[in-house]
């Protein structure tokens, strides 16, 4: 089957970093685009190709359809990955690759329009006897509606964002009085995030664990599950570790929820890479919550655990290639466990935490994976989500992961912002994780009032720090937008050749 030649990444950071990555080992020259604050993105380095779309703002960029679609035309290109985020679930993004005659890696638009309108795939799957979550069958558009289904299923409840996922646009509401405010926020992230301001509301589960199967399913019909991963360690309704296999699921819970997901995407008419989402009671009862129709963030410990390359088969899948083999082809391989590492302050409610990394070590050794966007020399902005790289490691079993996991967090430096290294780093060394007793509440109930610890000697990287941001350099950048190739000469500062 001929390969595409010309993939453009409608994406930025680590993700299409990753993408990138896929492109070059499958022999097909990659595309990037990127904002004006984005000029010496790590993306923009790697590409074969980079073209800027505009002003920082995602609106005017990442999330400009037609400044996409024009980058595609003139760079000759085949397909469009979107990555995850901004336009991955957009339906109309995906119609409007059709009309041009590019291939949208990732379902086709009416799939997406079903499965990536969270609250229209509630509808539809009700039809097969999926177990769902109470809640709205459309889109609010007046106060009253929600405050009705509010008083309908009762309190506390959840909004949330109709046309994307990812935790943007979620807010979980106690008491009537706090409800118009929440869903008056939601809409506003969500309009940011994914061009959509629709919300809707769900009934809030207590203690729940986030569990989620991901599916590759064919243009034949053909579709597999590879297992779960378990999601529950989340602040702000976002997941920031993630571990497969889940230690609440035994063999025969393992086998319903995968043989369910994989019916709700046959029966969508969903193709290519994504996750059907559930949560999982105390009772063990299980109840569906979303598609996510597109590649996700914490892919990586799929591909751990596995031995299949996702973001591959995504361009395979969009090339109209057959997946060649069946469910009993795969099982799981020992344990992986997925670290975000953000620029954020976890003392101060997980504040973005802004400005250049002076100094950048990632760690190394067995079974440890980085998946990166950035370098010693960065500069992190307020534009988009503070997500800077995953640490994802593999291990024999649960607990080899988990120590390994440790000790690649506390290898791991990022010097001049704060990052949450030292909350993760505690987060696998609390009893309750060891115990794999994580909820979705996990860090509301146990890390609430978590401070930066002060035992660690942070001597060696203040040096290190001093020492780098003494050269006081900043990288020599071409103003063309085509064509961007940084060395990495360019990013050492002022030198010269001296004499012995």
């Amino acid at each position: 089957m001929k390969m595409f030649k010309r993939i453009l990444i409608a994406n930025r950071g680590e993700i299409a970093v990753r993408i990138i990555r896929a492109c070059r080992e499958m022999g097909i020259s990659s595309i990037a685009v990127f904002s004006d604050v984005d000029r010496s993105a790590l993306h923009v380095q790697m590409a074969d190709e980079a073209v800027c779309i505009g002003p920082a703002p995602p609106l005017e960029s990442y999330l400009n359809m037609k400044k996409i679609m024009d980058v595609a035309k003139l760079t000759s290109s085949e397909a469009i990955h979107p990555g995850y985020g901004f336009l991955a679930e957009n339906f109309r993004f995906a119609a409007l690759c059709e009309k041009e005659g590019l291939v949208f890696i990732g379902p086709n638009s009416k799939a997406l329009k079903l499965v990536g309108d969270k609250v229209a795939s509630r509808k539809s799957l009700s039809n097969i006897g999926v177990p769902l979550i109470p809640g709205m069958e459309s889109t609010g558009k007046d106060f009253k509606e929600f405050q009705s289904m509010a008083e309908k299923i009762g309190y506390p409840v959840m909004v949330k964002a109709s046309a994307g996922g990812g935790g943007k646009g979620m807010r979980i509401v106690l008491r009537p009085e706090e409800l118009k405010g929440s869903i008056e926020a939601g809409m506003r992230e969500a309009k940011s995030a994914f061009g959509d301001e629709s919300v809707y509301l769900e009934k809030c589960i207590q203690k729940p664990r986030h569990i989620e199967f991901q599916i590759l399913a064919d243009q034949s019909g053909h579709a597999i599950h590879l297992f779960e991963r378990e999601c529950s360690i989340q602040r702000r309704h976002q997941k920031i570790v993630e571990e497969t296999p889940s230690a609440a699921l035994d063999p025969d819970l393992r086998q319903r929820m995968g043989k369910e997901a994989v019916e709700v995407v046959q029966a969508t008419g969903y193709t290519n890479a994504g996750t059907v989402e559930f949560l999982l009671d105390q009772d063990g009862n299980y109840y569906f919550l979303e598609v996510n129709a597109r590649i996700q963030v914490e892919h990586p410990i799929t591909e751990m655990v596995t031995g299949i390359d996702l973001v591959k088969w995504q361009i395979r899948i969009a090339l109209g290639e057959n997946l060649p083999f069946g469910q009993e082809t795969f099982f799981q391989r020992g344990h992986a466990i997925e670290s975000r590492i953000y620029a954020e302050d976890p003392a101060n409610r997980f504040l973005p935490s802004l400005g250049k990394i002076l100094f950048m070590k990632s760690p190394e050794g067995p079974g440890i994976r980085v998946d990166s966007g950035i370098y010693s020399g960065y500069d992190v902005t307020r534009h988009y989500d503070p997500i800077l790289s995953k640490l994802i490691v593999w291990g024999e079993n649960r607990e080899t992961a988990r120590k390994r996991m440790i000790d690649a967090l506390k290898e791991y430096v990022i010097i001049g912002l704060q990052t949450t290294i030292p909350f993760l780093i505690d987060v696998i060394e609390h009893p309750g994780f060891k115990n794999g007793e994580t909820t979705t509440d996990f860090i509301q109930t146990n890390l609430s009032e978590w401070k930066a610890p002060m035992k660690r000697n942070f001597l060696k990287q203040a040096l290190i720090a001093t020492a780098v941001h003494s050269q006081k350099h900043e990288p020599s950048l071409p103003e063309s937008t085509r064509k961007i190739q940084i060395t990495p000469w360019m990013t050492l500062g002022p030198w010269r050749i001296g004499e012995v």
